[in-house]
């Protein structure tokens, strides 16, 4: 079983939800705190080695004080995150456990990761080196011009909308990272870029990315429904805390 390293990249500004805070810190269903939530979907695991959550440098403050005894207990890495997305997972990159041989990029919004889904992609990762959920486009698709019109309807076929957790071999993310800009907003395409392979494992439309908070109450709902562990090695952090 190799041993992975997880990022969760959580700076970003979340300016689609409204609000005056990160939306990382909204309640799921009056309950946890959404990154809280997605953290305890890693740290419970016997594959994974380190934690870290990567926050804007606005955040830090709030998050040391009102959650720092939560993190340590949870074993998670504060990281200081950067301008974009790709400066932030490259700080987190720069602080990796020596005993990592993979490692797990996985959006601090996407709470409802069921440990199945996990199991499936770290496989897939371990075997071809490269690997993310995704799941098949269903809807029918248009281009819209600035207009408003439909200027086209879009082929479906063989679309499929990545998700996450993306997961690649260390050397290989850590030498996509080297040679990427700053505008990536999917580590796959990094690798892409390389010319290197990226398996596609197919995921579930319940891995909801938190983007309005009409997410946020789909969330809540759908969180019941996940299928429960598969793996020996995962092992419950503790009960519902009151956060």
């Amino acid at each position: 079983m190799a041993k992975v390293s997880v990022i969760v990249p959580a700076a970003g500004a979340g300016t689609r939800f409204g609000g005056k805070r990160n939306k990382i810190f909204e309640r799921i269903g009056g309950g946890q705190p959404v990154f809280i939530r997605t953290l305890e979907a890693f740290t419970a695991r016997d594959d994974v080695c380190q934690t870290q959550l990567v926050v804007s440098e606005a955040d830090v403050d709030e998050m040391r004080e009102r959650f720092g005894g939560n993190l340590g207990f949870l074993g998670v890495k504060i990281v200081v995150g950067g301008a974009t997305r790709t400066e932030s997972v490259r700080n987190a990159l720069a602080n990796l456990a020596d005993e990592a041989e993979l490692v797990c990029v996985h959006d601090a919004v996407r709470p409802c990761i069921a440990q199945p889904w996990i199991d499936d992609v770290f496989a897939a990762a371990e075997k071809t080196g490269a690997a993310i959920l995704a799941y098949p486009v269903h809807g029918t698709l248009k281009r819209v011009g600035e207009d408003g019109a439909i200027a086209e309807t879009v082929d479906r076929a063989g679309l499929w909308e990545a998700q996450t957790p993306q997961v690649f071999r260390r050397e290989l993310l850590v030498e996509a990272y080297a040679a990427a800009g700053d505008s990536a907003t999917d580590d796959a395409a990094l690798v892409e870029a390389l010319g290197r392979p990226v398996t596609v494992v197919e995921g579930d439309p319940r891995n909801v990315k938190i983007t309005t908070p009409a997410d946020l109450a789909f969330a809540a709902a759908v969180i019941k429904t996940l299928p429960k562990p598969k793996q020996e090695g995962y092992r419950h952090p503790f009960a519902e805390p009151k956060w």
